[in-house]
């Protein structure tokens, strides 16, 4: 019973971890959408009454200012402000540097370690990983994900010989743990390529 208690709860943290950022951008959309309509409202006037323009115009407006902030990030003077922003404000916020990693792993856009897709011994097997973080004597900080929910699972200490970097997109090691092990095959023969 105590073992279905403990399953219970990892799956509700887990679907918690997923749900939660999407259910909070729809609601900062759907706020920021409100916010504007009245904004837009004089052009809106100008388009068919059949259009719902307002929506419209204030949705392209929310979509132009994503792409001006994205931009404005491009530049230094853009990045240094956001760092300074993000080190002030967002990092004290629990689990912001966790979330920040993941989506720019699942964007292609992390050059760190974190995150790094791997198989690990544990006990006589390997499994789908994910590296954490290199310790100064040089073991590594694992993450074992549980099947089929990728970011729910147990921390291992590893040394070197147990731990095996793959070179395999952050998606691709996700895909596999989601698909109850489907894939497998690719990252061992990454593996394996690696080691020659």
């Amino acid at each position: 019973m105590r073992a279905y208690g403990k399953f219970v709860l990892s799956m509700f943290v887990a679907g918690f971890l997923v749900v939660a950022p999407i259910y909070l951008a729809a609601l900062l959309l759907l706020k920021a959408l409100k916010s504007l309509i009245g904004l837009v409202q004089p052009i809106a006037k100008l388009l068919p009454a059949w259009l719902p323009g307002e929506q419209l115009l204030a949705l392209l407006l929310i979509l132009i200012l994503c792409f001006l902030t994205g931009v404005a990030m491009r530049t230094r003077i853009g990045h240094a402000i956001w760092g300074h922003i993000e080190k002030a404000l967002f990092q004290r916020i629990p689990g912001y540097a966790l979330f920040r990693s993941l989506a720019q792993r699942m964007a292609g856009e992390s050059e760190e370690t974190a995150w790094k897709p791997a198989l690990a011994e544990i006990e006589e097997a390997l499994v789908p990983a994910f590296i954490i973080e290199e310790l100064d004597d040089g073991r590594f900080t694992v993450f074992v994900p549980s099947v089929p929910t990728p970011f729910a699972g147990a921390i291992y200490i590893l040394t070197p010989d147990r731990v095996h970097p793959l070179d395999v997109p952050f998606t691709q090691a996700v895909k596999v743990i989601s698909r109850w092990g489907s894939g497998c095959k690719d990252l061992v023969a990454a593996m394996e390529q690696k080691g020659r």
